[in-house]
């Protein structure tokens, strides 16, 4: 029996609509799951991300899942690491509002980058003492997953401390619970001096992260002017066969969502990943 390919998409990725004709694009395509950020997809209808009701999530929630479509990921992305104390307060308070909210929404999953210690990229966050800020921020995080039921999902990127899948590893070490799982993005560990060798950086993720992997986001990269630049997925060099094999033999049924891939390019993109995924 072939196991389904369960492909979906960011929902701000679709250009701004209102939300009876994202679920049309969305059934259209084909998409049976969605990383749903509301403050992206409809920021006119929330004031600020901790102003976030029950009753709005569960008008959200409600039309994707009338329509067959599941939240795989309610997105909150903020920064946990952010250097000024109320800030980061702020960000770990909007964090909460999520976890408490995700049941509404119909998610299991929230989940966020580690953000940044400065304002965008700076040295300081491959730091020992950015790192444990990371731990003590998703500590945090996860102690309030544990009391609603739900998960963390913590994605790594290579500006932010987190950004190799060994120190994503060191944090699931660090912070001992189920309730904290990985969104991984094997775009997001490439650098322009380290592309060459996506195949044994690919491998040692799956390896290292094993099945605390709870949802890929798959996209493309090129390298243009000695600088990693994000394309839409089969149109760049990232060799996705690997990460499709790793869905559809060791995790089946886990999602995928292809992100940072424009609307126009949607149709392409997840053509050539079912294709791809077939043919393994």
């Amino acid at each position: 029996m072939t196991v389904p390919f369960h492909l979906g998409v960011r929902a701000h990725d679709f250009n701004p609509c209102p939300l009876p004709q994202l679920v049309d694009k969305l059934k259209e395509h084909g998409f049976p799951a969605i990383q749903f950020a509301l403050h992206k997809s409809f920021p006119e209808s929330v004031a600020g991300l901790g102003a976030l009701s029950p009753g709005a999530a569960a008008y959200y929630g409600d039309a994707f899942r009338q329509a067959g479509i599941r939240i795989a990921v309610l997105g909150c992305y903020v920064n946990i690491i952010d250097s000024d104390p109320a800030r980061r307060t702020q960000a770990l308070s909007d964090f909460s509002t999520h976890l408490r909210l995700a049941r509404d929404f119909g998610a299991s999953l929230v989940g966020t980058e580690t953000g940044s210690v400065g304002q965008g990229y700076t040295t300081d966050n491959f730091t020992e003492e950015a790192f444990q800020q990371v731990v003590e921020s998703v500590t945090a995080m996860v102690a309030e997953a544990e009391r609603f039921g739900v998960t963390v999902g913590i994605e790594a990127g290579i500006n932010h401390p987190l950004y190799t899948a060994q120190l994503t590893r060191r944090l699931l070490d660090e912070v001992p619970s189920n309730n904290l799982q990985i969104i991984l993005d094997a775009a997001n560990l490439m650098t322009a001096e380290n592309y060459l060798q996506q195949e044994q950086i690919v491998a040692d993720a799956l390896e290292l992260l094993g099945d605390r992997i709870a949802v890929l986001h798959l996209k493309d990269f090129t390298v243009l002017g000695g600088v990693i630049t994000i394309v839409p997925a089969g149109q760049g060099m990232l060799n996705f066969a690997p990460l499709l094999r790793y869905m559809k033999y060791k995790r089946p049924h886990i999602h995928g969502l292809l992100e940072s891939t424009p609307e126009a390019n949607l149709q392409d993109s997840a053509q050539f990943l079912r294709r791809l995924y077939d043919e393994l």
